[in-house]
């Protein structure tokens, strides 16, 4: 085995449940970044518009910066908590 830690079916299942929960709520924190965001910064006239690098202040801050936030949070999670889980190696038991 290269890489790979040595779990039982219940320890597999029970990691992915955990990373599963883990990336749920980071997507909720996402979404609720991008709602209050657009929405809040997004009301009004748009003649009062401030703007930041030629895009609205709500565009830019719930669609770039929130992308950009979300994607290096998702990295950084995956890089430091994530496990690598095979799952070929019931398969060869199996067989």
């Amino acid at each position: 085995m290269q890489g790979g830690l040595l779990l039982t079916r219940r320890e597999k299942i029970k990691a992915i449940n955990k990373e599963t929960c883990v990336v749920l709520l980071l997507y909720a924190i996402f979404f609720a970044w991008w709602y209050l965001t657009a929405y809040g910064l997004g009301g009004g006239d748009p003649a009062e518009y401030k703007f930041v690098f030629g895009f609205p202040a709500w565009f830019f801050y719930s669609c770039i910066v929130g992308y950009i936030g979300i994607s290096l949070l998702l990295w950084i999670v995956i890089k430091l908590f994530f496990k690598d889980i095979p799952f070929d190696e019931e398969e060869e038991n199996d067989a």
